[in-house]
C-alpha cells in the first residue's frame, strides 16, 4: 500500500523537530497549531512510528527515530524544491517557494518593502521571510533552510557568494542634548571617554568595536542590547552614544525622544549592504529573479525609510 502523507505535513514536521514545540512550530509556518497537531498525528500513524517524546514542561523532542526522520525529511523536501527549480528553469517561470533571510538591524526597513515589490512581480512565489543574526543566517544557508539572505559583507564564509547593492558608511547616534551633537564629524578618541550602548549582535558587535581597538582605545560599554530599536531609544533617553550604519528616515527614536546622527570619519569602514547565498545556488531562476529585482529596486533612493549617504559599492 502506498504511504499517504504529502510535502507540507513533512513540512510541518521539520518545523516542530527544530523548533521543540507546536506553538513556535505554528509561527514559523504560519498555520494554526491544531493543523500542525493533527499533521503529526497523521504521520506518526502512517509511519508507525513515535516520532516525539511529549513533554508538558518542556514541549516536545524528537525520539532516536524522530531524529532519523528529520534527516530523510529536509531531504525529501530539498529534492521536491530541486525538482521545482528545474520545471521553473524548462518553462521560464519564476514561482514557487523561496526563503529570505534578512539580518535583524534592517529587516523592519528594507524586507517588506522587497517582500511586496517582488511578489507583485512575480505573484506565483511563496516568499517567506526570516530576520536573523549574522551567524544564524550563515547557518540557515548551509542547511538550506534559507534560499538567499540580505545582509552587511560582515566576515562573509569562503563557502558563499556576496552580491553587493550599495554601502553604508558608519555613524555615531547621540542623544539631542551629547556634548558632541555640534561635531561635523566624530573619532573613536572623541567617543572613546563617553558611556556607550553596544548593538551586540554577532559579527556587527566586534565590527563597532574594532573602530576602537584599531586606535588602541577601549570604549567605555555601559549597555548591550541584541534589538537597534531599543538599542536607539536608551541612546534618546540619555544612556549613551551608539554607532550604526543603518539610518531610519526617521530623527526619532520608538518612544518619540529625538536623535542625532554624526558621521564617523575614519578608523571604521562602510558596509556593504547585498545578497549572500551559498556558491553555487544562483543558477535557480527564483534566487536569479531576485538577485537581479535587488540590483534594479533596493536602492537608498528606491527604499521608502532608508536615509544613506552612501551609493552604489565601489568597482
Amino acid at each position: 500500500m502506498p504511504l499517504r502523507f504529502t510535502l507540507r505535513q513533512l513540512e510541518y514536521f521539520v518545523a516542530v523537530g527544530e523548533e521543540g514545540s507546536i506553538s513556535s512550530a505554528a509561527q514559523r509556518t504560519n498555520v494554526s497549531s491544531p493543523s500542525i497537531s493533527a499533521a503529526m498525528a497523521q504521520l506518526e500513524a502512517e509511519f508507525g512510528l513515535q516520532l516525539f517524546a511529549r513533554k508538558h514542561a518542556h514541549g516536545l523532542s524528537l525520539t532516536q527515530a524522530g531524529r532519523q526522520f528529520l534527516v530523510q525529511a529536509k531531504t525529501v523536501l530539498a529534492e521536491a524544491d530541486r525538482l521545482n527549480s528545474i520545471a521553473n528553469d524548462i518553462t521560464g517561470r519564476v514561482r514557487g517557494p523561496l526563503n529570505v533571510g534578512c539580518l535583524l538591524t534592517f529587516a523592519q526597513i528594507l524586507l517588506p518593502h522587497l517582500r511586496r515589490s517582488f511578489v507583485g512581480r512575480f505573484p506565483e512565489v511563496k516568499f517567506r521571510q526570516y530576520e536573523r543574526d549574522q551567524q544564524a543566517i550563515f547557518a540557515g544557508l548551509r542547511d538550506a533552510e534559507l534560499d538567499i539572505a540580505l545582509t552587511y559583507d560582515l566576515e562573509i564564509p569562503a563557502d558563499m557568494e556576496f552580491f553587493p547593492l550599495f554601502e553604508l558608511p558608519p555613524y555615531a547616534l547621540l542623544p539631542d542634548n551629547h556634548d558632541l551633537v555640534n561635531r561635523r564629524s566624530l573619532s573613536a578618541k572623541d567617543l572613546a571617554p563617553y558611556p556607550m550602548v553596544l548593538l551586540d549582535l554577532p559579527h556587527s558587535g566586534p565590527y563597532f568595536l574594532s573602530l576602537f581597538s584599531e586606535g588602541g582605545l577601549t570604549p567605555n560599554i555601559v549597555e548591550r542590547t541584541r534589538d537597534l530599536e531599543v538599542m536607539r531609544t536608551l541612546v534618546a533617553n540619555g544612556f549613551g552614544f551608539s554607532i550604526a550604519n543603518i539610518r531610519h528616515t526617521s530623527e526619532s527614536a520608538a518612544d518619540g525622544k529625538p536623535l542625532r546622527f554624526i558621521p564617523i570619519d575614519n578608523g571604521l569602514r562602510s558596509l556593504r549592504l547585498g545578497l549572500v547565498l551559498v556558491k553555487g545556488t544562483k543558477n535557480t531562476l527564483t534566487v536569479r529573479a531576485l538577485i537581479e529585482h535587488c540590483q534594479e529596486t533596493l536602492t537608498p533612493a528606491l527604499t521608502p525609510g532608508l536615509k544613506v549617504s552612501g551609493g552604489r559599492p565601489k568597482s
